[in-house]
């Protein structure tokens, strides 16, 4: 029995931040389930090792940094139409809000929101989205689940939240559904380089009611789930991968 409702053969799909964390483990899951990946990312050694991780074959890298337009429209000229979009860039810097400067404010804001915005725009205006196809933002549940330092990150999630609904609504006549992942904390290098201790870490993570973290492949999973077929109905909302944790 051959029957797979989550296949994505035959569909082209970019990946941005894709040179590790949940951009690399969301860019496998799709080779592993037939799609031609096109991974994106401003580190090219770490770029090419997530490329040598893909299953199958018609698999390319573009190095781009998202925050140079010259980069983005380089990526954009070289891209074949589109079937999925998983835009995953994304930095956080924690600081308290009697604390934030100019500087890490703009960074932040321009990664997180400007750049997907502005990529999203070239995609459409070089008609690089196919009909039908699956655009997925990753956001976060730190949206609307408040911890403190992280002011500035929240707003550019809650933000992106918003213009996804909006661009829902405008692409729908297209066919091209638009949804987010909100997922709570996942072990990725950020975490590993991240400000508390590993003990913070391991308290933090009893707070869930799942008692764990999650980790990337759960997010790529659901990726899958969006940008298949399956999910041919589905727009405008966020699936939420937190172990629990905004039920508390």
């Amino acid at each position: 029995m051959n029957f797979n409702p989550f296949s994505l053969a035959n569909k082209h799909i970019l990946v941005t931040g894709a040179s590790s964390g949940i951009g690399r483990a969301i860019a496998i899951a799709c080779s592993k389930m037939g799609a031609s990946v096109i991974v994106t990312g401003r580190n090219v050694t770490e770029l090419q090792n997530t490329l040598s991780m893909l299953e199958g074959e018609g698999h390319r890298s573009i190095q781009a940094d998202l925050n140079s337009e010259s980069d983005m429209d380089r990526l954009v000229n070289e891209l074949p139409g589109l079937d999925g979009f998983v835009s995953n860039a994304g930095i956080n810097r924690r600081m308290l809000c009697r604390y934030i400067k100019e500087n890490d404010l703009d960074l932040i804001m321009k990664t997180n929101l400007t750049s997907p915005i502005l990529l999203t725009k070239r995609l459409l205006k070089m008609k690089k989205i196919n009909s039908g196809a699956s655009v997925i933002f990753i956001s976060s549940i730190a949206a609307y689940h408040s911890s403190i330092g992280d002011s500035v990150y929240s707003a550019t999630k809650g933000a992106i939240v918003s213009y996804s609904k909006v661009l829902a609504l405008e692409l729908a006549a297209s066919q091209v559904r638009v949804n987010t992942i909100q997922p709570g904390m996942i072990r990725t290098s950020l975490i590993e380089n991240g400000p508390l201790s590993a003990e913070d870490y391991e308290k933090d993570e009893k707070k869930y009611p799942l008692a764990r973290y999650g980790n990337p492949d759960e997010v790529a999973y659901a990726a899958v789930y969006l940008l298949s077929d399956t999910t041919s109905w589905m727009t405008g909302t966020g699936l939420v991968i937190d172990g629990g944790i905004s039920l508390i």
